[in-house]
């Protein structure tokens, strides 16, 4: 979970800091789903992740996207799952060879493996999630996530629930990139309640993505001057913001995906990106000829929600499953943000 947090914000930083994790995976391991409905009659999918799927919510959603793209058109779907650099650039390779109707990966591992690629074989479609190619191609297809808006309403959560009207965040870097799970946080809670008192801390230091102590020593930082919601963007350090808030009775909030399990009665929600939804609907923009693109996907595409907005909250161990007053007032907000009412500002906007 950590690990694809830390690549997010790497990715919207556009920073150049690769981050391999180990794993206990052989390279390289494939999962051949080729036995989907149609026997292969059909289109063909090939979905190639970062890492080894496992327990991480965030790619088995992406699993369940090309699963449910390939019974949709009777066809067949593979996946291809990496455990490190070398692996990611085999799998890709693969992919490719096989000449599936669409070649999908998640991650801005890929964004430059793709771009080789993409220009050697210009008849092969790519769909990339939660990244994009620096230069454009007529083949390669992105999806990427306004992730401020959810944060947005995290916020609001906090600003319903503080006890003593001061919420607060600890972001990796001071950057507008990373400021998308901060600033916004902020806002969503003034947004409900105006004098809530808001502050930001930042990690920084040499290994920002990966610091839990120092994560934890700006948690504590917030909690020492009474605040009372925190918002965890620390990338892996996200463990140490739980940490710290639990020891203080505290409350905190993750990011992509269900964080609850971690450190439950401390995570109140997180603001989840639902990769199956990007995956598959991007899958369905390239065969109807839409490529090229990069799409949004926020609230109103259903591609970013919150843990307590989605089925299921009861049993996910998340804090917010308690407030269900709260959760109505933040579903009215989510609803107006989708109907256009409401805009959230986006700080990495130019």
């Amino acid at each position: 979970m950590s690990r694809r947090l830390r690549r997010s914000l790497q990715l919207a930083a556009t920073t150049a800091l690769v981050v391999t994790a180990a794993t206990g995976c052989n390279a390289a391991a494939k999962k051949d789903g080729s036995d989907s409905a149609g026997g292969g009659s059909g289109k063909t999918f090939t979905l190639v992740t970062p890492d080894a799927v496992g327990q991480n919510e965030f790619l088995k959603l992406a699993v369940s996207g090309i699963e449910d793209a390939a019974k949709r058109h009777d066809g067949s779907q593979k996946v291809y799952e990496s455990t490190d650099a070398a692996s990611q650039q085999q799998n890709v390779q693969a992919a490719v060879d096989a000449e599936p109707d669409v070649v999908v990966l998640v991650g801005f591992e890929f964004a430059d493996l793709v771009a080789q690629q993409a220009e050697k074989h210009p008849k092969q479609q790519f769909l990339i999630v939660d990244a994009c190619t620096t230069k454009t191609y007529k083949n390669v297809s992105c999806a990427v996530f306004r992730e401020h808006e959810g944060v947005f309403l995290a916020g609001a959560e906090a600003g319903l629930l503080s006890e003593s009207g001061k919420v607060g965040a600890v972001d990796v870097l001071d950057t507008p990139q990373f400021r998308r799970y901060s600033d916004p946080f902020a806002a969503g809670a003034k947004k409900v309640a105006g004098k809530t008192e808001t502050s930001t801390r930042f990690v920084g230091g040499q290994s920002p993505f990966d610091d839990s102590a120092r994560a934890k020593e700006q948690a504590n930082t917030l909690l020492a001057k009474g605040y009372d919601q925190i918002m965890a963007a620390a990338a892996a350090g996200n463990y140490g913001v739980f940490e710290a808030a639990k020891a203080k009775g505290a409350f905190a909030y993750g990011v992509d995906v269900n964080q609850c399990l971690s450190a439950p009665g401390t995570v109140v929600d997180n603001v989840i990106k639902r990769t199956d939804v990007a995956v598959e609907k991007g899958i369905e923009a390239v065969l109807a000829g839409k490529t090229g693109t990069t799409v949004s996907y926020g609230l109103k595409e259903g591609g970013i929600s919150l843990t307590g907005l989605e089925d299921g909250v009861d049993s996910s161990k998340c804090v917010i499953a308690e407030h269900k007053d709260v959760l109505k007032q933040v579903e009215a907000l989510r609803d107006q943000i989708v109907a256009g009412k409401l805009t959230v500002d986006d700080p990495a906007a130019s």
